[in-house]
């Protein structure tokens, strides 16, 4: 027997109540009702959620029902139907993503990865400087290489290595993109393969410079002189000498890490470029170095002047 309002209004019980033709009135055991419609496609029973009571009367249900059956009978499974039409949208929200958008995606998921925080400020700063005025508001799915040499192309002969840095953070954010399905295609900031046929490489623009060094027959006279100074700062120079350390590790290290008695300083993996735990053997002079240091109640740190 077909359904009435009045029938929909009053059911309570848990179970199905049919309407004919496939639709179904269901209620659960907390009493939520909901439309169901059963179809069979190459003998395989299915069911169709086709929404709430609340939401949609008998006779919306059944004029789902009916578009439902009118596909059936176009030989389309209306569940497979409503799922590629829900996957198309999806896709169209997704590909509708402006590059700024994905840049701040981007940058949330990676930005445990850098352990500098100057690092982090230096990814956001050249994008807000460099490429968002160009292409932060366009669709993420849009960018093609003339977009990305229009952020790049006018620094690359004044700014050569602020220009390739933006370059890379580009590409870094079109390669996060892709995989989250926001575009598809080659990644136009790739170098190689790509820009490399438009832009100059560094070398032949860019000679690199590198920072002037210590002759070593010199260095014993400025180890003595180093340490007529004094204060922290000197010592904290002389003991990144003798242990070949970075200086964000020597700023960073604290007494925790520090075994006076073995000498050896552990600097902890979390503190190291490569992601792996580093082991100092410390030489005579560089626990002389340790032993003079001050110390502070609640101060952690080794060279306490450079915290």
């Amino acid at each position: 027997m077909a359904l009435t309002t009045k029938r929909v209004a009053q059911a309570t019980k848990h179970g199905r109540y049919s309407d004919g033709h496939g639709l179904y009135l269901q209620v659960t055991h907390t009493g939520v009702k909901s439309w169901l419609l059963r179809y069979q496609v190459d003998g395989r029973e299915r069911w169709m959620g086709l929404g709430p009571v609340r939401v949609f009367s008998l006779d919306e249900a059944r004029a789902k029902a009916r578009k439902a059956q009118q596909q059936l009978f176009d030989g389309i499974d209306p569940l497979e139907a409503r799922k590629a039409e829900r996957q198309a949208k999806a896709l169209e929200n997704a590909r509708s993503k402006t590059f700024a958008e994905a840049m701040r995606e981007c940058f949330d998921a990676h930005e445990r990865k850098w352990r500098n925080p100057k690092h982090r400020q230096q990814f956001l700063s050249t994008m807000e400087t460099y490429v968002l005025p160009n292409i932060g508001r366009l669709p993420v799915a849009d960018i093609d290489q003339g977009l990305v040499l229009k952020c790049i192309e006018p620094i690359w002969l004044v700014k050569t290595e602020t220009a390739d840095r933006v370059r890379g953070r580009i590409e870094k954010v079109l390669d996060y993109a892709a995989v989250r399905g926001y575009r598809g295609g080659e990644n136009p900031a790739r170098w190689r393969g790509h820009l490399e046929h438009v832009l100059p490489p560094r070398s032949k623009v860019q000679k690199t410079k590198h920072h002037p060094a210590l002759p070593y027959a010199e260095l014993p006279t400025f180890l003595v002189t180093l340490g007529e100074l004094g204060g922290v700062a000197a010592k904290a120079l002389e003991f990144a000498i003798l242990t070949a350390a970075r200086t964000g590790e020597i700023i960073g290290a604290t007494w925790q890490e520090i075994d006076l008695s073995a000498a050896v300083w552990t600097v902890p993996a979390v503190r190291m470029k490569a992601g792996k735990e580093h082991r100092v053997p410390l030489s005579d002079r560089a626990l002389e170095i340790l032993r003079t240091l001050p110390r502070e109640d609640g101060n952690k740190f080794v060279f306490m002047a450079n915290t």
